[in-house]
């Protein structure tokens, strides 16, 4: 399988599944990890888009996902997660060793 540098938890999976399915996110399309960059560093960012020539691509917990090559190094060791709470709900990235 080789090297994946982001993981999904069981949480994210299922919410992206959900996304996938009910937003009809088009065959050939992958969930994209990357970063933005910014004037005070970088940002962690996903979204679907289509694979292009310079991506890593992989499977995980059965979702297609592509990283840039020149992201890589931004997101090694992340894991992405899904938080629900009373306060806010959405996708966040944490560092991979806390949940371990």
């Amino acid at each position: 399988m080789g090297f994946q540098p982001v993981s999904i938890s069981p949480s994210a999976a299922l919410e992206v599944r959900k996304i996938m399915q009910n937003k009809n996110i088009p065959a050939g399309y992958a969930l994209r990890i990357g970063v933005k960059g910014g004037g005070c560093g970088v940002s962690l960012l996903i979204g679907f888009d289509r694979p292009k020539p310079n991506d890593q691509q992989f499977e995980i917990e059965g979702i297609p996902v592509v990283v840039d090559k020149r992201h890589t190094m931004y997101v090694v060791g992340k894991q992405v997660d899904f938080y629900e709470g009373a306060d806010a709900r959405g996708f966040v990235f944490v560092n991979e060793s806390v949940h371990e």
